[in-house]
Formats: C-alpha cells, structure tokens, sequence
C-alpha cells in the first residue's frame, strides 16, 4: 500500500465515529461502529490527531514491535501543562509497570517476578474458596427473586482474590474496589475535566493508603510480595525512601490490573452465559468447553478496548506517514471482530480457536494473565455446576466509557 496524506477532511468523518463511542448508545453496543470503522481501513486519522488502529493485523504488529513505545512519564511532561497527560494521576500512572520502556520496564518487571507454578496453584485454591463462598451468598440472594450477580460476584472475587495474595486487610476492600473504579478514568481514551477530578483523587488517596502499606511493612516483615519486593528492591536501590516508592507503584500496579478489568471479564462472561439457554445447556454439559468459553469471551467483548502506543520513530502504518512521538490508538475491541481475521465475527463461539489481544502483547503481555484465567474458569464451572440456568431480567447498565468496559449491574434470576 502507497503512503498516504492525512487531509483535515479525514480527521472530520471520523469525529463523528468518535462521538457516537462515547454515548450511551455507543457504550452498550460500539460494535456497529467498529464495522465503520473497519470500512474506512485498517488505520483512521483520529480527530484530535493521531491515529486510530482498527485492523487485527496492525494492532498485533504494534503491540509486538520494539519500536512502538508506552506513553511514558518522559512522553507525557513533553506535551506540556494543561493538558489531560500531566493532570497529577496521569503523571501518577506514567510511574507504573504498564506505562514503562526498556530499560526501565526490564528492571522493574524482573523485580516484580513471574507467578510461578507453586503460587498459581495456591491462588487457585483460595480463587476456589471464594468463589464457593461468594455463589452461596448469591444462591441465597437469588431464592427470593432477582440479584445483581455483578455486584454480589464479579466486583467480589478479584479484590478477594488480590486482597489475600497482598495481604490487604478485609476491611479495607471495598473502598479500594471504589478507588480503582474511580482511578482508571485517566487511563481512559478521552476523559472529561470531571472524570480526571475523580481519578486524581483516587489515585492520591491510593497512594497515601500504599505508601503507608509498604511502610507497615518494612517495619513488620511478612510472608507476602509485598515484603519481597522491599527485600528485592532495597538489593537495588539504596536510597530507602526511593525503594519504598518503587514497591509502591508495583502494589498499585498490580492492584488496578488485577482488579478492573478481571470484573469486567467475570461480568460479561456471565453476561454471555444468561443471555443464552444454549450457551448454559453447551457448558453444562461439556465443561470442557470452559476454556475456551472464556477466551471467547476475551475476543468478543474484551475488557479493555483501547490500548495506546506512541512512535519512537517516522515510520508508515496502514499505508499512513506517522511522525515519531506521534500516538496510536490500539482498538482492540474493533480489532477482534476484524473479518479479515475472524470467520463471522460477530458470533459468539466457545469452540473458536483462541485468538485475542485482551492481554495485549510483546512485552507488555498482561503479568496478570494466568490469575484472570483461574478466576473466570474456576467462576464459570461453579456456576454451571451449583445453579440452576439463570436468566437475564434486563439489559446491564454500562459505565460512561469508551477503553475500559464496565458493567453496572447484571440482575439475573432462576429460570
């Protein structure tokens, strides 16, 4: 494909695309929007600048190339005060995992490790005794008519489940399932003035809570991360103060991955599973097809629908000249329902061999990937094996985004 110019005509039919995402409409169901998307190419100029990257293929290639780069804390001071990259949680994030380059993310990666055999095998465990747990206070919500499975459930069992493995103590759970709630706003495509208010209190109030926790535990070690990343991290840094913050953007890193976006996985794969009585009777009587039941899941309706890359260098995409620091808009939710990837896309099919971006990818391949997993296959045999089908009572309500999806409410009742 020949290199092509971005004339302001381009920028403006797609401004509409754009507004209609961002309804209430457009947040229920975008993807007859990605279709249009999809018909003006694989790369759209978006309004604002940049691009916006709606083909399988284009996305993968980004995410996997070293020379597409996270919008970093560097990137973020150079596009100047007043605008939506230096409001205090986006300079906040630019500190975090997900927002690093080589050579930082290399070290800070190694010091966060990898979730080993042994410590999969016992979150899986607790993951277990939650869930059980939870499905009883469901089952006894749900005898006396209608219950939100999203609110009982899915918000419960990621912030139990990260909770125990850091540590955190029970009580403070719910607020900081609120936190990340608020908090992601500045990870979203385009946040409002309000919705970055939101996020820059949350984040500052998530990190006088986390400071306070890694000094806690300095002070009294434990047999938790939280304390091995101060021993990893006072191995590599000796500035003490310094240490103790670097422990603190891994404790919130793994916080907002783990929590977020693993509810909106458990909730819509729930979603997927009551709207259908076929797709409850198929699993209840073939568990096997849990598996892939919930990468489906992944595919067809992924948590987060935007993930965005800057240039590192001049380089052509789709056929589009884009200018090193020049950002990209990765839209992995358009991306998976791509026909040049997908065999009719818009069909939900557990038996579809697994094939998604939900965990991104190349280096930044989600750490969180494999407890994701566990908690949405652990939830979904339980389910089909303790309850009779459920069914869905109305629609779910979705959150006034566009990157990060969010249900509601899922109220569901016996069938």
């Amino acid at each position: 494909m020949g290199v092509a110019t971005t004339p302001t005509y381009d920028r403006r039919a797609s401004a509409s695309l754009f507004s209609r995402l961002r309804t209430a409409r457009g947040q229920a169901d975008p993807f007859p929007i990605y279709a249009e998307f999809h018909a003006r190419g694989e790369v759209v100029p978006a309004p604002w600048g940049g691009f916006a990257v709606t083909g399988f293929a284009a996305c993968d290639q980004v995410l996997r190339s070293r020379q597409w780069l996270e919008p970093d804390r560097q990137w973020r001071e150079r596009q100047g005060p007043g605008t939506r990259w230096n409001a205090p949680s986006s300079r906040e994030m630019g500190n975090t995992l997900a927002a690093l380059n080589p050579p930082d993310h290399t070290k800070v990666r190694r010091a966060a490790g990898t979730f080993d055999r042994g410590t999969v095998e016992r979150i899986g465990r607790n993951v277990k005794r939650n869930a059980d747990q939870l499905l009883d206070t469901f089952t006894e919500r749900i005898r006396t008519g209608e219950a939100d499975f999203s609110e009982l459930v899915c918000e419960e069992l990621p912030v139990a489940t990260i909770g125990e493995w850091l540590g955190l103590p029970r009580a403070d759970w719910p607020r900081l399932r609120e936190l990340t709630h608020d908090q992601v706003f500045t990870q979203e495509l385009l946040p409002s003035a309000s919705q970055l208010a939101l996020s820059d209190a949350a984040t500052a109030e998530l990190r006088t809570y986390f400071m306070d926790l890694v000094r806690d535990r300095r002070s009294r070690p434990g047999d938790d991360p939280v304390t091995r990343w101060i021993q990893t991290w006072d191995a590599i840094e000796p500035d003490r103060d310094k240490a103790d913050e670097a422990v603190y953007f891994l404790v919130l890193f793994v916080l907002l991955a783990a929590l977020e976006t693993t509810a909106t996985l458990l909730s819509t794969m729930t979603l997927r599973l009551v709207e259908s009585p076929d797709r409850w009777a198929m699993i209840a009587d073939n568990p096997g097809l849990v598996a892939g039941f919930v990468e489906e899941t992944l595919r067809y309706d992924p948590p987060t629908h935007v993930i965005s890359r800057v240039a590192s260098q001049d380089s052509v995409l789709g056929g589009f000249e884009i200018r090193r620091d020049e950002m990209v808009h990765l839209m992995v939710g358009a991306a998976h329902r791509d026909p040049a990837r997908h065999v009719d896309p818009d069909r939900f099919d557990p038996e579809r061999a697994p094939d998604h971006l939900a965990f991104s990818g190349g280096i930044h391949y989600c750490l969180g990937a494999p407890l994701a997993r566990i908690e949405a296959q652990t939830l979904l045999h339980q389910l089909v094996r303790r309850l009779p089908r459920l069914t869905l009572v109305r629609p779910p309500s979705m959150a006034p985004r566009v990157a990060f999806r969010r249900l509601l409410n899922l109220d569901v009742a016996l069938a």
